[in-house]
């Protein structure tokens, strides 16, 4: 069994700001896979459901960024895991825009829902780190995180939630670099080369194929005309 949790703070005010990217990618995660709906739990909002070869509980705490660790210590403890079993999906500002990253362990780097959950269940969960970008000073952090996504994000945003759930079963399973190639193709899909265009726009000729004629030419041209 596997518990992704996706930080976040609760309530329609939040709903799309940039700290709320990994509610986000958790309600696109549960809407795509068929999950059970959403029911009170833990301190915040649980479904279950299935993504590759593993059960996987889907978390959204509802304490408010600041205390993610209390909802995610308590379904810890009560389904008996271990912080290898968690991973976290939550915003990350050393990344830009459209860039993903998957972390095992380390610092919180002063991510508030990170501190939390390192008091709560120790740091060595999986981070998935989905780039939001830095308001250039860190003074104005707090400000930049708490407020909803640009108009201009909202493609690259769309893609990289939709390339989430394309890979979500390679992440239950441990296959982080299939996961990571998911969501790659959703942000830089493969362009056809020119020259390969170029050779499917002319179609392909088909010759009929040669047979032998044993006939005189005399006898080819007194056929033509039977």
């Amino acid at each position: 069994m596997k518990l992704f949790v996706g930080l976040g703070n609760p309530g329609a005010k939040y709903a799309q700001n940039r700290h709320n990217i990994g509610f986000m990618a958790l309600d696109r995660i549960a809407s795509e896979h068929g999950f059970a709906p959403w029911r009170g739990k833990f301190q915040g909002q649980v479904s279950e459901g299935q993504l590759g070869g593993e059960k996987v509980i889907l978390l959204k705490p509802e304490t408010f960024m600041n205390l993610s660790g209390q909802s995610v210590g308590e379904a810890m403890r009560f389904y008996k895991l271990t912080p290898a079993d968690i991973t976290v999906f939550h915003d990350e500002i050393d990344l830009a825009p459209a860039k993903l990253r998957v972390k095992q362990g380390g610092g919180h780097a002063g991510h508030n829902g990170l501190r939390s959950l390192h008091q709560h269940i120790t740091p060595e969960y999986q981070r998935v780190r989905m780039g939001v970008g830095h308001p250039g000073h860190k003074d104005a952090v707090a400000g930049f995180v708490l407020k909803d996504f640009a108009k201009a994000d909202q493609n690259w945003l769309d893609d990289m939630l939709r390339g989430v759930c394309d890979g979500a079963g390679y992440l239950a399973d441990g296959d982080t670099g299939r996961f990571l190639n998911a969501v790659a193709l959703r942000l830089n899909p493969p362009r056809s080369s020119p020259s390969a265009a170029s050779k499917k726009s002319v179609p392909e000729q088909v010759h009929a194929p040669v047979e032998n004629d044993a006939r005189s030419p005399l006898q080819r041209l007194a056929d033509k005309f039977r």
